[in-house]
């Protein structure tokens, strides 16, 4: 078969070849080359080639009703572009599989023929709907397939694919763990079942009467309708109630599935309607255009990934977003709040650094160290998150969510903008303030420690590793800046877990199970169990966040070592300690021009650790709300503006008349978020 136009002349020269007589054959070939040949010439003169010369028409028509009569298309509107797997990874496998060697179909189906006649259905879509109306349906008319809707036996086809979608669906709605999701159904009829047997009863009629039409005043168009959105109703619900009661993946990919399939149940219905002689050809030519959508998109990964992964995106940045409006302080009083959390939580990092720094003189092979190192961030991570300190980089993958979900709930004016912007320098101080809070308590405690540690041994521990850190923080001549934007990376998957974390904490009511569980209340009693609940709950997605953020930083350098690279984790917390480190170790015979460059590095390093995790989280956060692009450009436009005319505010907490407006954005998304719960 030939797919390709430069194997193909021009439309006369194919109609002369093939259609010049009545011709029997059921061959594909006549109708590829004639498509191919069309895309090249103007299209009024095919129309009037065929108008000019009937017999050309007829025979052309004839091999049209010959090639599809009989052969049933009922599968490329129950399969096509619907999910055909039970969960992500098998139907990502399925698709990148038939998009790289299609399967092979039944030959006796409209599939077949339009997968063996279009090699490229995308391009020939776009090629027909450009078309004008007028001039595509003369030449529906021309081929007599301009009524063929009204067919009995193209409405059965349409009934029939109707109720297979409609008994898939019914199975996979009557599922516990999906009924689960829309509790509020408990007391009223399944539509789902309503909607199966209103489908079944419209089958009877047709069967009965193959002649019937159905019309938009049609009982039955009425009633299937009302099932339909009591349908799309439900699984909007479960979507919603993901956020309370957690949801999987497996459950993400039925509801996604259900919705297909119902919308397809809709698509299918509106094509039986007909009121007027106008709607036969326009219901036609949906149909067909239909038909060749739905195979054009059924093997389409980024609508498989973007369907599968945004409501996932979504209870991931939801579950991490619960903490993220504590990360933004309003009134000076939050302000120094957040500075003494983060102050505490850089006395715990300078020690860190020291302890890092011992256990690389212990021997041992990388994998130990990977290991010892690991161990030094988990502990220390999981100690200041316990303590209630704060790690000024971990916030942004927190912070983030909470402002996109500002942006998607509140309403697109320009006073909102500015409002937003005016929570964007808040949040931006907040992180300001956390960062001075981690780096003037990091440098002194790794100071002082280093100096009890010389003054108790006799011995410099820094001497031998103090030219190193020095220039480590020499962001010309290192890569300290790039390893630093690999950290906000892990502080961004950091964040991911967390939310990953939560959303399963809730799905599967672990706090619940355990405060329920009769070995635990039976070993150490009621109260503790309720006590160990409430402990999960509160404290357990922190815990696995801060643990893989430890383990990912500690076993980077060990991991590059072994490839042969030169990667390690930058983060301006430590790299602070490491720099007085350096000095100490040099016994602060360290010219200013190094000093300055060290601390610049050091805000530098902080300035990729916030820039990545955040921008990261940020775009999650969009994906999962659907912020569009454009709403993301002109709140950047505000936030450049606003910071114009007042930079000080970005630094610190200076009244302003936006701070009420600021605070009701976040206790109306919160309240938002409430409702949907």
């Amino acid at each position: 078969m030939k797919f390709f136009s430069s194997n193909t002349g021009n439309f006369k020269s194919v109609l002369k070849k093939y259609f010049s007589f009545k011709n029997e054959t059921t061959s594909l070939e006549p109708l590829s080359e004639f498509l191919e040949a069309i895309k090249k010439a103007e299209f009024t003169d095919i129309l009037n080639f065929f108008k000019q010369n009937q017999n050309f028409a007829e025979n052309f028509r004839y091999y049209l009703h010959k090639i599809f009569s009989g052969k049933p298309f009922n599968l490329s509107l129950t399969e096509a572009s619907i999910l055909s797997e039970n969960a992500f990874v098998p139907e990502l496998k399925k698709r990148i599989l038939n998009k790289i060697l299609p399967p092979v179909e039944h030959e006796n189906t409209v599939w077949y023929l339009i997968d063996n006649v279009s090699f490229r259905p995308k391009k020939d879509l776009e090629y027909f709907q450009n078309l004008p109306d007028n001039e595509l349906n003369e030449l529906m008319q021309i081929l007599g397939i301009a009524d063929f809707i009204k067919s009995p036996k193209v409405k059965n086809e349409l009934v029939f694919s109707m109720n297979i979608l409609s008994w898939r669906v019914t199975g996979m709605a009557l599922e516990v763990e999906v009924i689960k999701m829309a509790p509020e159904y408990r007391n009223f009829d399944n539509p789902f079942l309503a909607l199966q047997n209103e489908l079944e009863s419209l089958a009877e009629d047709f069967n009965k009467k193959p002649q019937h039409q159905l019309n938009s005043k049609d009982s039955h168009y009425k009633q299937i309708k009302i099932y339909i959105q009591q349908c799309l109703d439900f699984v909007n619900i479960a979507f919603k109630n993901s956020s309370k009661y957690g949801i999987s993946g497996k459950i993400n990919h039925s509801l996604l599935k259900i919705r297909q399939q119902v919308s397809r149940i809709l698509e299918i219905l509106n094509l039986l309607v007909i009121d007027n002689e106008q709607d036969v050809i326009i219901k036609s030519k949906q149909l067909i255009f239909n038909i060749l959508i739905y195979k054009s998109h059924k093997n389409n990964v980024r609508d498989l990934v973007n369907d599968s992964t945004t409501l996932i995106s979504h209870l991931i940045t939801s579950h991490t977003a619960e903490t993220g409006s504590g990360y933004i302080t309003s009134s000076p009083k939050e302000y120094f709040k957040m500075f003494r959390k983060a102050a505490g939580g850089g006395v715990i990092v300078g020690a860190l650094c020291i302890l890092k720094m011992i256990y690389s003189y212990i021997p041992g092979s990388e994998f130990s160290h990977a290991f010892l190192y690991s161990f030094n961030y988990v502990m220390g991570f999981v100690m200041i998150f316990l303590m209630g300190f704060a790690l000024a980089t971990k916030q942004p993958s927190m912070t983030a969510t909470t402002m996109a979900r500002v942006l998607s709930d509140v309403k697109n004016t320009k006073r909102n903008y500015w409002d937003f912007a005016h929570l964007v320098s808040k949040l931006f101080r907040s992180q300001f303030i956390a960062f001075m809070g981690n780096v003037l308590m990091s440098f002194p405690v790794a100071m002082i420690i280093i100096y009890a540690l010389d003054v108790l041994l006799g011995i410099n521990l820094a001497t031998e590793k103090s030219d190193k850190f020095l220039k480590n923080l020499n962001f010309i001549t290192s890569s300290s800046i790039a390893q630093g934007a690999l950290t906000g990376v892990y502080l961004f998957i950091s964040g991911i877990i967390s939310g990953s974390v939560g959303n399963k904490t809730v799905f599967f009511k672990i706090p619940q199970r355990i405060e329920k569980n009769p070995l635990i209340t039976n070993t150490f009693g009621h109260h503790f169990a309720k006590r160990l609940s409430s402990f999960y709950a509160r404290n357990w997605a922190g815990i696995m966040s801060y643990l893989w953020l430890g383990v990912l930083m500690g076993i980077t350098a060990s991991v590059g070592s072994f490839l042969g690279l030169n990667i390690d984790t930058k983060h301006i917390s430590f790299e602070a300690g490491n720099l007085a480190l350096g000095i100490y170790g040099q016994g602060f015979n360290v010219d200013l021009k190094t000093i300055l460059m060290g601390v610049s590095t050091v805000f530098l390093i902080g300035f990729a650790n916030f820039s990545v995790s955040f921008g990261l989280s940020m775009l999650l956060a969009f994906r999962s709300r659907k912020i569009t692009s454009l709403e993301i450009r002109k709140i950047i436009s505000h936030i450049i503006k606003y910071f114009g005319k007042n930079p000080v505010i970005f630094f610190f907490p200076i009244r302003s008349i936006l701070d009420e407006n600021a605070k009701k954005l976040i206790k109306e998304t919160t309240k938002s978020e409430d409702q949907l719960n």
